[in-house]
């Protein structure tokens, strides 16, 4: 009998001090926040450990993002800017650190799961990871948290076909852009239709080139999109696929911005919708990783809704 917690919750008190701030900026701490008490009072909470990271160490974002741009990153925070490039990305003094405190999230949640003291781990982390590419921020992310954790993965533990999958409701380019000429990574990503959305990348004929050919996998949706387009793109073509590709790690990308309430989007998705995709994705790990499974939190930014979806994914792997 596993000794270990049913999941590892991976959180940490300083995320708060990454200031956007406030006004209309929708990437707040209030996000973690309110995730917080929905797990807190839902009926899992007994199932839940909660852990904190250690920071991502220089060369575990080199081996993703170049110098050049973290010493732009830390320079710019130290010098007072208030943004780097785009008033999207908002930054304060502090910013540099909870950033690397974020990348480095899926490192100790790797560590835990190699050394045998979990399997299934959820990183509630801010800043956000996926539109970050190797020089340039994009769409509040500064370093790009799964690939840092898919290629800490590959370099210590040699896993080499490492699966990230991607529900949040915006393409995530920076992953893509990172992955798209290798064949030991595979991207599969659910979002709006770059016609309609957020950066404007992940249209369907998009799947790597060179080695990676084929590894790229954008399943875009119209706006209105629900949830039973989702579940019938999870059976009839990403089961298929994973059966094919066979990964040997899983992280998961999971923002929860599609949802219906959410208005950085125009999808329709419920919030029952983030069960079936926790419960979905569980059922991956369960075959294909020994059970083994990382999620790391990406975006939603309706906060009316987003403790809830985030407990509901929570349940669905528990379930």
């Amino acid at each position: 009998m596993n000794s270990y917690p049913p999941l590892i919750i991976v959180d940490d008190q300083r995320f708060l001090q990454h200031d956007t701030g406030g006004g209309d900026h929708p990437e707040t701490a209030a996000r973690l926040q309110v995730i917080r008490r929905s797990l807190k009072s839902s009926d899992c909470y007994p199932s839940l450990s909660f852990l904190s990271p250690q920071a991502a160490t220089r060369s575990d974002l080199t081996r993703v993002h170049s110098e050049n741009w973290l010493f732009r990153f830390e320079e710019s925070v130290l010098a007072g800017q208030t943004y780097i490039d785009h008033f999207d990305n908002q930054v304060c003094y502090d910013s540099y650190d909870i950033a690397c405190l974020a990348a480095g999230a899926g490192i100790s949640a790797i560590d835990l799961i190699e050394e045998g003291k979990g399997d299934n781990i959820f990183c509630l982390v801010r800043p956000p990871g996926h539109h970050a590419e190797r020089s340039v921020p994009f769409g509040f992310c500064f370093f790009n948290n799964c690939v840092v954790a898919a290629r800490y993965w590959q370099h210590k533990y040699h896993k080499r076909r490492v699966l990230i999958f991607d529900f949040d409701a915006h393409h995530g380019n920076g992953i893509q852009s990172a992955f798209e000429e290798e064949s030991d990574s595979y991207y599969i990503s659910i979002h709006e239709h770059p016609s309609f959305s957020y950066p404007g990348t992940g249209y369907g004929d998009e799947h790597g080139m060179g080695d990676g050919k084929g590894t790229i996998l954008n399943l875009p949706l119209s706006p209105g999109a629900n949830d039973g387009d989702v579940e019938n793109l999870l059976k009839k073509v990403i089961l298929p696929k994973l059966e094919e590709w066979q990964p040997e790690a899983i992280i998961i990308a999971a923002g929860f911005d599609a949802h219906i309430a959410d208005d950085m989007s125009g999808l329709h998705y419920s919030t029952d919708l983030y069960f079936t995709l926790g419960r979905q994705v569980k059922s991956w790990a369960n075959r294909f990783t020994n059970g083994k499974l990382l999620s790391i939190l990406e975006g939603g930014y309706e906060l009316s809704v987003l403790g809830d979806s985030v407990e509901a994914y929570v349940r669905g792997i528990l379930e």
